[in-house]
């Protein structure tokens, strides 16, 4: 499972909120519910958060293998 339990912290670490992803930086709401619900976002998305937050992949997604996941 993808979660992005860690992009959280990094914003709190960082100092900038969701508003200001919205307001600043152009982020969508749309953008910002997926990533509150561990959804689907694209590289695009993942590319422009590492940006504004001056940090790597590894500071806004995590991987959790699912046992229960069957490929």
């Amino acid at each position: 499972m993808i979660s992005f339990e860690p992009l959280w912290k990094t914003m709190k670490k960082k100092g900038i909120s969701q508003y200001k992803l919205i307001k600043e930086y152009k982020i969508s709401t749309g953008q910002l519910d997926r990533l509150r619900k561990n959804g689907n976002v694209s590289t695009y998305t993942l590319d422009q958060l590492c940006r504004i937050l001056d940090c790597g992949l590894e500071d806004v997604v995590a991987y959790h293998p699912d046992t229960e996941a069957k490929l």
